[in-house]
């Protein structure tokens, strides 16, 4: 394609006892007349860490290596000061996270890409599963899937398919199965990839997915090497727990129309799976709260019935007392154990799902967090729902995690309803509760989890840990669990030598897998861990999991990838992250697919392996030739605009946030120089609207080394000196100068300030009719001169002051005509931005200038660092 052909593509995926190892490597040449850049682009499952990339060019390897994310970062930001940019990017779909790579290629040069990364397939519905997206773009002449699986326990129901497989394909794939060991292999000739017999169009355009079980005579796999073990708990044929399930449903305004209608399908196809045997009940929650019944009550066929009719007649208005939904539904599941009203061998799940913010009640996130704990009281999980783009997905997730659950993001696509049943079967058939796994404390050191609210039907639990002494080949555990007849309990051996058996076939074994696996499975545990903590604790567990992650050599969320392209005059820097759930949201909503909505345990990535570098222009959208000139600003409902001069062009975004508040806007420790915004709303607020319209209402303006303070609203400013205070009006024409301040206010327009050495800015006043049923006056602000201010200027508008660099590909026509989408790489992020435009009022208070700026969604997810939440402060000083 283009010149360049992908002579050999394979996948090779080695899996010991659960543990993937996964080895993708492309091999290409440059078959065209000049250097062409080639790029490399592999999606691997959200789960999955990186260990190891390398490009081999005309026999020289260039390695990659795992670094600090400072470190990586510091060398990073050394290439860009530079002049070059980076080559490597990340981005997310539901389940998957993208890596690429590109690199300019001679004439007639070869090119060998190598992307290793492991992970631990957890189980799910009683199978563990690779899913592989494959997708090639053109005929590739020696292709192969290779799947190695090699189970001590020995492996049942292995099996095959993919969605692109014809009838001739089927026979291409190739089954070997033997007690312990199980290979799938893939390997179609030319001919047989052709979409027809003279096309040059491969077939290869699909889903490949493997699964596989183990046999189980006992409950549980000791397994034990090299001074590590880990045990596998998944006991069979257990008679299922009763359940006890609290609905509590966000109906605000926001949920109308599909959001609703998706739900209400969701929850009268669970309504068929509950058990006679279940209690249940519904609380929903918008401006006010209601429940269906007062208790809970059994799933009996009257009650289902009538269950049904209410799910049915579920409106939407309002806004989002989140708060009081979930205390009611605690309330209601406290008083029915407390009574005696539920069986005494049951288990207990809450189930929320909200499409927004808290904006009704209690709405600081914090006194929430810290109420629902305190209810609940870990007596049983809560499991949080976050319905499309408007969540606060790291609230719900910290929640959960803090009461023994997790969240689960539902993506607002035609197959919402399947996500939202699929989530509820996961935990709809509980066998245990209070499962512990212990071992003896003076033999076992860095132990991973090993107690657990819940054990459901077709899961597993996995616990890991090293010996003291390196030398032992031996451990006894007890294992202790709540059923539903009786408690579970028993003692379990295992002795390394029986193991060494059973590991006699070393081909199927990459290095100290249960070591790796250990790792892995702790880091995991550490980060998740740390999304709950603060203060100490937090740096305790960011220090373990960074120091694991350094050792083993894996990109987590803590450690970046380091990788020195060859350029023809000189060497580029590229970095690998590891997303994260909220800067990926529009990427993820862009690869999202119906009919992909279950997809459990997976071994999930695509090989888009190579392609040409799409080009910039579009029929749909051409750059000006000129465009006027802007500047690093935030205004009007509040839109930022973040000038990129470099690129004679700008990017922008809305922050979304209710009146009161307050948002750091620029921050600079050098200097002393801050600035925060403070909120404002309508006159009347619209009660259907789960955000309200806000404006910057009030300004406040400091040096902390000069102890000067500015406060600007739309009726005055008042100038703080130390202890001394000035007060001006909008109607005066001023000019002020003292020590370390200027300050011109233009009659009823603008007003003009600098502070000491530092950059200059500008206040634009927005007035409207008095008697505006709706809006009411407020402020602009625009930054002068801010390379005044030092590199460690941060802030939502401040940290773009430093230079930033973007790349836009795949330009295509969006949902407005006027306003074609495009794909931006931004910040090591790969993000969904759309064509448009904002005012600029520097030059006309009145009615502005038009923009032309790419504008980001999702409150900056993506481009901005961290999220928008973290930059509310307190008050203006």
């Amino acid at each position: 394609v283009n010149g360049i052909e992908i002579y050999n593509m394979k996948i090779d995926s080695k899996v010991t006892s659960r543990f993937a190892h996964n080895v993708i490597t492309s091999r290409a040449v440059n078959r065209g007349q000049v250097s062409k850049e080639v790029f490399f682009d592999v999606e691997l499952p959200k789960t999955a860490f990186i260990t190891n990339f390398s490009m081999t060019i005309d026999g020289v390897t260039y390695p990659g290596t795992i670094k600090e994310k400072e470190a990586a970062k510091k060398q990073y930001e050394k290439a860009v000061s530079r002049g070059q940019t980076a080559g490597l990017v990340k981005a997310s779909g539901r389940k998957t996270e993208k890596f690429t790579v590109s690199v300019n290629v001679k004439a007639a040069s070869k090119v060998t890409f190598e992307l290793t990364y492991e992970e631990l397939l957890k189980r799910r519905f009683g199978k563990y599963e690779m899913f592989i997206k494959v997708k090639p773009k053109q005929l590739v002449k020696d292709f192969e899937i290779e799947v190695n699986i090699f189970e001590p326990q020995g492996i049942t129901e292995l099996e095959a398919e993919g969605t692109f497989i014809t009838n001739e394909l089927q026979n291409v794939i190739k089954k070997t199965v033997s007690e312990k060991k199980g290979c799938i292999s893939f390997k179609p000739t030319l001919a047989q990839q052709r979409t027809c017999a003279n096309c040059s169009q491969s077939v290869l355009d699909g889903d490949f997915t493997v699964r596989y079980d183990v046999k189980r005579t006992t409950p549980d796999n000791l397994q034990i090497v090299n001074g590590y073990f880990v045990h596998f708990f998944a006991p069979t044929n257990l008679p299922k727990l009763p359940k006890n399930v609290i609905f509590v449903m966000d109906t605000s305004g926001s949920m109308y129309g599909k959001a609703i209608e998706q739900t209400k399908q969701a929850l009268l196809k669970i309504l068929d799976d509950i058990k006679e045997d279940d209690f249940f009940n519904f609380v929903l929650f918008n401006t006010d709260v209601s429940t269906w019944k007062e208790t809970l009550v059994k799933a009996t066929p009257e009650n289902l019935g009538e269950a049904r009719t209410f799910i049915r007649n579920i409106g939407v208005a309002g806004m989002t007392n989140l708060h009081g939904g979930l205390m009611k539904g605690i309330d209601i599941l406290n008083a029915a154990h407390k009574g005696n009203l539920v069986p005494k061998r049951s288990a207990s799940v809450i189930i929320m799902l909200t499409d927004g913010h808290p904006n009704q009640g209690v709405s600081n996130l914090q006194a929430i967090e810290r109420d629902v704990k305190n209810a609940i009281d870990g007596k049983y999980p809560l499991y949080n729902l976050g319905f499309g783009d408007g969540v606060d997905y790291g609230f719900l997730e910290k929640m959960a995690l803090e009461n023994k659950g997790l969240a689960r993001r539902i993506y607002p696509d035609s197959d919402a309803a399947l996500q939202l049943q699929g989530f509820y079967d996961e935990v709809s058939n509980p066998m245990l509760t209070d499962v512990e796994l212990n071992y003896p404390e003076n033999e076992i050191s860095d132990l991973t989890t090993n107690s657990f609210k819940h054990f459901y039907d077709g899961s597993e639990i996995v616990v890991a840990g090293r010996f003291v002494d390196s030398n032992q080949n031996h451990l006894s555990v007890d294992v202790r669990g709540e059923g539903a007849n009786d408690a579970l309990s028993y003692t379990t051996q295992e002795d390394a030598e029986q193991m060494a058996q059973a590991f006699q076939e070393q081909a199927y074994i990459f290095g100290e897998y249960i070591e790796r696996l250990w790792a892995y499975l702790t880091i995991e545990q550490l980060l998740e861990k740390r999304i709950a903590a603060t203060g100490e604790e937090k740096e305790n567990l960011t220090a373990e999991a960074l120091a694991l992650s350094l050792k083993y050599k894996f990109v987590t969320p803590l450690t970046s990838m380091v990788v020195t392209k060859p350029e023809e005059n000189d060497s580029e820097d590229m970095i690998a992250d590891k997303p994260t759930e909220v800067l990926s949201l529009y990427l993820e909503n862009l690869l999202s697919k119906p009919g992909m909505c279950v997809v459990y345990a997976k071994l999930l990535f695509i090989v888009n392996l190579i392609s040409i570098k799409p080009s910039f222009t579009s029929q749909t959208y051409r750059r000006p030739a000129s465009q006027p000139t802007w500047y690093t600003s935030v205004d009007g409902d509040p839109h930022f605009i973040i000038a990129v001069p470099q690129k004679k062009d700008a990017i922008c975004f809305n922050i979304n946030e209710n009146p009161g508040t307050v948002l750091n806007l620029i921050n600079d420790p050098v200097t002393g120089i801050t600035v925060n915004g403070e909120l404002i709303g309508d006159k009347r607020a619209n009660i259907d609207a789960k955000i309200q319209n806000s404006y910057f209402g009030k300004l406040g303006i400091a040096n902390k080394h000069l102890d000067l303070k500015l406060t600007v609203t739309p009726e005055k400013i008042t100038v703080q000196n130390g202890n001394e205070k000035t007060g001006f009006t909008w109607l005066d024409s001023v000019t002020l100068q003292q020590e370390g301040l200027t300050l011109i206010i233009n009659r009823k327009k603008n007003l003009m300030l600098s502070m000491g050495s530092g950059a200059s800015f500008v206040v634009v006043l927005h007035q409207v009719w008095k008697k505006h049923p709706l809006h009411q006056d407020f402020l602009g602000l625009y930054t002068l001169e801010e390379d005044k201010l030092s590199a460690q200027t941060h802030g939502l508008l401040g940290q773009f002051f430093h230079p930033i660099d973007f790349t836009i590909l795949e330009v295509h026509p969006g949902s407005d005509p006027k306003k074609p989408d495009a794909t931006m790489i931004v910040k090591n992020n790969e993000l969904i931005v759309t064509r448009g435009w904002q005012k600029d009022y520097t030059m006309d208070p009145n009615h502005g200038i038009d923009i032309p700026c790419w504008f980001v969604h999702d409150n900056g997810a993506g481009l901005i660092d961290g999220v928008h939440t973290d930059y509310i402060v307190s008050s203006l000083f």
